[in-house]
């Protein structure tokens, strides 16, 4: 299956300062891709040259096959991190606007319109005015404006920054029904949560360069394994085991917890047979995943980033 976007070595100097750097990725039809990292990673510079609102400085862009231009804009709904919208004009009167703006009719565009206002809660304020509105309402009805021609390609930067958990949920629901539809969908977080949840690929950028691109499992696999247990002493010497930590608390008398972590390439399988083979006594064996936020941490470094 033909990619929906394909940057190929994209590279973007803003004068001495390298803010994309030999950049390759793809993004198939229904897939969700996280693009990750901290403030100034070059997520926003990445999507804006997805947009051709600048200019890569090398590399290539491919839009369904096309290099990004006025003739495929229509099929890129986009969601900017800075939200704006006309403050005079109404809820619906806007999203019809920039559905007319991506070659749509009036008719099907206030249509659907008025069902992603339903969808969103704001059917009742749809001739409401965006500046009467609160800021949420409004990111809202500026979330509308990038689904109403339903594209085959959604970039959304940043899109939970300022909503409440409630809308934030409701974000998460729009993103996945715009997979279900076979949509693109590309979201640029550094809020692990929202990507653990949603993505089917991540992408991690530090400083314009990619240090991670595959599936949340393999992304896990990164880091080395781990397990919770209580079992008796003796566990320590089982291979596979890298370090074991006992903590000061014991489990009961002659039991205490252990925080295994395992040798590169060793999984909990391997210790349970190991811990068989040398009959070490088990209470328990849990395998404890490291979570995206460690991950992030492991391989980005000092980025900012929020749990």
């Amino acid at each position: 299956m033909a990619p929906i976007l394909a940057t190929h070595e994209l590279t973007k100097r803003f004068g001495d300062v390298l803010a994309v750097d030999d950049l390759t990725f793809s993004v198939a039809p229904g897939e969700i891709f996280g693009f990750l990292g901290g403030n100034g990673a070059g997520k926003t510079t990445t999507l804006r040259m997805v947009l051709d609102i600048i200019r890569p400085t090398s590399g290539r862009i491919e839009v369904m096959g096309q290099a990004p231009d006025h003739r495929n804009a229509s099929s890129i709904g986009f969601l900017p991190e800075e939200r704006g919208l006309y403050s005079k004009m109404s809820a619906i009167d806007t999203i019809v606007y920039f559905a007319r703006l991506k070659d749509m009719d009036a008719r099907p565009a206030r249509e659907y319109g008025m069902e992603l206002l339903g969808r969103f809660d704001l059917a009742d304020r749809a001739t409401s005015k965006i500046g009467d509105m609160s800021k949420g309402m409004a990111q809202k009805v500026q979330l509308a404006t990038a689904l109403v021609n339903r594209p085959p390609l959604l970039l959304l930067d940043e899109p939970f920054s300022g909503l409440d958990p409630v809308n934030q949920g409701l974000l998460e629901e729009e993103i996945l029904r715009a997979s279900r539809e076979g949509a693109a969908v590309i979201f640029s977080t550094h809020v692990m949560q929202h990507a653990e949840r949603l993505c089917d690929r991540l992408l991690l950028l530090k400083r314009g360069s990619k240090r991670f691109e595959g599936t949340l499992a393999e992304a896990r696999a990164q880091l080395p394994g781990r397990i919770e247990t209580i079992a008796k002493p003796g566990i320590e010497q089982v291979e596979g085991v890298a370090k074991a930590t006992r903590r000061d608390e014991p489990a009961h008398e002659g039991w205490h917890h252990y925080d295994l972590v395992l040798e590169p390439g060793r999984n909990a399988g391997d210790v349970l047979e190991a811990c068989t083979a040398r009959s070490v006594p088990l209470r328990r064996f849990d395998e404890a995943q490291p979570s995206l936020h460690e991950v992030f941490v492991r391989l980005v470094g000092d980025e900012e980033i929020e749990r």
